[in-house]
């Protein structure tokens, strides 16, 4: 839920997109997803800096968010999007850390077949 003091920051500030992540997509995370979309801004959930307290309430959540106009994007495209392109002096600092295999997120199947979660 986008608590008051949240809001109060928000309008000051000069940003309409904004990233989520967090330790429990669903009521929280997902709720403030919400509030924000209604609000005009541009949301995009960072699918595996999430977790819920279980595997279907995340792929859930994330589905629920993602048909409510949020975009789902992964740490590594933030952190990508953010440095910009090879110009940016830290970029090779930055490719050594995303060329590190990660661990299996277990988000692969909200992608994969047919299935409840396509937009």
């Amino acid at each position: 839920m986008l608590i008051p003091e949240v809001e109060q920051e928000l309008s000051h500030a000069r940003c309409a997109l904004h990233y989520m992540c967090g330790i429990e997509n669903r009521p929280a995370l997902w709720s403030t997803t919400l509030d924000l979309l209604d609000k005009g801004y541009d949301v995009h959930v960072v699918a595996d800096a999430c977790s819920s307290r279980s595997q279907v309430d995340r792929l859930f959540a994330l589905s629920r968010m993602r048909q409510s106009g949020a975009f789902l994007t992964t740490s590594e495209g933030v952190i990508l999007q953010l440095v910009k392109d090879a110009a940016n002096p830290k970029f090779r600092e930055v490719q050594k850390i995303i060329m590190e295999p990660a661990p299996d997120s277990g988000l692969l199947s909200l992608f994969q077949g047919p299935n409840l979660f396509s937009a």
